[in-house]
């Protein structure tokens, strides 16, 4: 065995594989740019650290299971005009996640919730927090399921450990007793200890309507609304405009 395989396969049981294969490439730059051995070995370390973190963003993104590759930077600001770019822009140094805050997105179908929802969550992965995108509706029923097999406690723990939860479109379909209680579980749980982004097409006033329950309404509102940012979006669907342009 080479010196080279020798220091290779020993980066390898280091578990620096980024730094393993690339160190041909690197060692030919360094001797290219008559490098020290410190600017060398602070390469090294470079390239190893931006790869782990490229691969980091990478799965974290997949695990985010976004359903839609919906950037901020495809935004149409001019059709939305109930919220602009540097409100949005304002949000991107994540302060409320470090402080646990959530966002609400209300507004009728069509103008432009879902998208801000997931690309503010893109950024968010980007900056190295986890995040798990859920519709309501699939929420509800992954922890329906979670309390039938006696796992909602394990299953809300485990909501729990993300940065930021994305609840979309909550509001469209009524609740359960047993949906709402869940759900009641989950919210309480994350009060205070992690973020959510939420969208809805109904005003907290109408909340009674798909939960049955003002009982249940009311303590699920004030623990989601308490240290939240709240964007009220208007205008006609963007979906509907086009449509109607083609």
């Amino acid at each position: 065995m080479s010196q080279l395989e020798q220091t290779v396969a020993r980066y390898r049981s280091l578990r620096l594989s980024a730094a393993a294969d690339e160190l041909i490439n690197l060692l030919a730059e360094a001797e290219a740019n008559e490098m020290s051995y410190l600017s060398f070995a602070d390469r090294l370390a470079e390239h190893e650290l931006v790869q782990r973190q490229d691969k980091r963003i990478h799965r974290n993104r997949k695990m985010a299971a976004f359903p839609a590759e919906k950037r901020l930077e495809g935004f149409d600001y001019r059709h939305q005009t109930t919220i602009n770019k540097r409100q949005v822009n304002a949000l991107l140094d994540f302060q409320f996640l470090d402080e646990r805050n959530n966002l609400v997105f209300i507004g009728p179908p069509g103008v432009g919730k879902t998208h801000l929802a997931i690309g503010i969550g893109h950024k968010a992965v980007e900056a190295g927090y986890r995040v798990l995108f859920r519709n309501a509706l699939d929420l509800v029923e992954e922890l329906e399921l979670a309390e039938m097999k006696g796992e909602l406690k394990k299953r809300v723990s485990a909501l729990a450990k993300y940065d930021l939860l994305i609840i979309d479109e909550l509001g469209y379909l009524p609740m359960t007793r047993q949906a709402r209680y869940n759900l009641f579980q989950l919210i309480n749980s994350l009060y205070e200890y992690r973020s959510i982004i939420l969208t809805t097409n109904k005003d907290f006033t109408s909340w009674g309507e798909f939960f049955h329950d003002d009982n249940v309404a009311v303590p699920i509102i004030d623990r989601v609304i308490h240290h939240s940012h709240i964007f009220m979006l208007g205008g006609e669907s963007y979906r509907l405009k086009q449509k109607a342009t083609r």
